[in-house]
């Protein structure tokens, strides 16, 4: 078994072998995964049952067969609840009596790979080093061996889910939105929400297509919201929203087709839930914009920072009873009236909220921010076994010479309103990076100030940068 397929956050890797990528995710790879997951949740949790669900990836219903063959062989009952988007999972956990649930995703992967997402009661997620503890249980082939096996039963949770989902939101006026599944599993759920909301929906790429023929379904990359765009301007829809392949990160585009990253919505949420609960905590990653993180200040919240990630934003999110939290990379958590996991459908329904509720439309919402550039979040490749030294070594690099925090890779405080972030992905063979500055110029020479330093490490693409 390839130990490189237990990631930060999740199990992931290639299930349907092409070109010269062989298959790392094989029934019998997953089988094992099954018993070892099974072996570490009734060790440590005493877990009894699981919830089965899966994205609409070619390989999913084969797979899920074999991951509940090792739950059950090793005594876990299972329900298996056929189609799912990821939070509808956490929910299950929260909301209904199951221990444990785990979806079959690779979220927004292209479609030659799949992975696993498991969590425990209250949206707990098994990942870093308990993942590694159940590789170590594969490895050592010592299993839970059980009285008797596990039975499987079959079940759809999501109108239960969605019952939950309706009694969030309340919409004053319904809205034109449109709709970007990217073929992903979002599309199956989200417009039915919507529109059971009151929304006048239309669906672009909603259909189920496990090979994502249009594009990837991520919200975060403009390219994979062009098409979107072009709908909400030539329906002249009030908004428009992008999906990734799990359901649970969303992208949003106004009636003008202005993409914004997810800390803008952040700010609209944030500026929502301070009307109910002021001086409240908001908790986000180190990508977020300064101008947003001022603007926050402003209204009386308090900001707090935290490393990226599913498991560390929720973790934080509990330890400073923050009812709401946000990632650039789509992630919205809500912790108000709800369980502090990310829901996309959920923010989407929310954000709809604020703008029925509001005369001004959302590319109005943001006059009041304090003008900066800023870059998209940057992609450099660079291999899994360098990534982390490498970060090291910037840190060690911009310490000594700027103002930066640290808590995850490092985010230099080059002046006063310029700042540049760089991190080791956890997802993948990348460093992500962002900058925000005054002006264009000045974005510019703080990016060569980072690509200059980068560019000592051959191992590191630069193609996020023009000299």
């Amino acid at each position: 078994m390839n130990p490189h397929i237990f990631r930060a956050y999740d199990i992931r890797g290639i299930a349907d072998p092409i070109d010269d990528k062989p298959a790392d995710l094989t029934e019998e790879t997953v089988y094992l995964i099954g018993k070892g997951t099974a072996t570490y949740l009734i060790e440590k949790y005493g877990t009894k049952n699981m919830a089965v669900g899966r994205d609409n990836r070619l390989t999913g219903p084969s797979l899920q067969k074999a991951f509940i063959k090792g739950l059950t062989e090793c005594g876990l009952n299972v329900t298996n609840i056929g189609l799912s988007i990821s939070p509808m999972i956490y929910w299950s956990v929260c909301a209904m009596d199951f221990d444990s649930a785990t979806n079959l995703t690779a979220s927004h992967n292209s479609k030659e790979y799949n992975g696993l997402k498991t969590v425990t009661k209250n949206a707990h997620s098994i990942c870093g080093d308990e993942l590694q503890e159940v590789l170590k249980i594969i490895q050592s082939e010592k299993f839970h061996t059980p009285e008797e096996q596990g039975t499987v039963e079959e079940k759809d949770i999501w109108p239960s889910y969605l019952e939950d989902l309706l009694s969030k939101v309340e919409i004053k006026r319904p809205l034109k939105i449109i709709v970007d599944a990217g073929n992903g599993t979002a599309g199956k759920f989200a417009p039915e929400y919507l529109r059971k909301l009151g929304h006048e929906v239309t669906e672009l790429y909603c259909e189920l297509d496990g090979t994502f023929p249009n594009h990837e379904a991520n919200p975060e990359e403009i390219e994979n919201m062009r098409d979107l765009i072009e709908k909400v301007k030539e329906e002249k829809a009030d908004l428009g929203i992008g999906f990734d392949g799990d359901g649970d990160r969303v992208g949003i585009v106004d009636e003008k087709g202005h993409m914004y990253s997810s800390d803008f919505m952040l700010l609209l949420l944030a500026k929502d839930l301070l009307t109910r609960k002021p001086g409240s905590k908001i908790v986000f990653d180190v990508k977020v914009s300064q101008a947003i993180i001022n603007k926050l200040k402003e209204l009386g919240a308090e900001p707090i920072m935290s490393k990226t990630g599913h498991s560390f934003i929720e973790s934080k999110m509990k330890e400073v009873a923050a009812p709401l939290a946000g990632e650039v990379s789509g992630h919205l958590f809500f912790g108000e009236n709800y369980y502090g996991f990310d829901d996309a459908p959920l923010a989407a329904a929310k954000i709809t909220e604020i703008i029925s509720n509001s005369e001004t439309p959302l590319s109005e919402m943001f006059n009041d921010l304090e003008k900066t550039v800023m870059t998209p979040e940057f992609k450099a490749h660079c291999p899994d076994d360098k990534k982390f030294e490498i970060v090291q070594n910037l840190v060690d690099h911009f310490t000594a010479i700027y103002d930066c925090i640290t808590i995850d890779g490092v985010r230099v405080n080059f002046d006063e309103n310029s700042w540049g972030a760089v991190r080791a992905s956890n997802t993948s063979p990348n460093l992500t990076l962002r900058f925000e500055s005054t002006t264009p110029e000045r974005l510019q020479e703080i990016q060569k100030l980072m690509a200059d330093e980068m560019s000592k490490y051959p191992e590191v693409s630069l193609d996020w940068f023009k000299f």
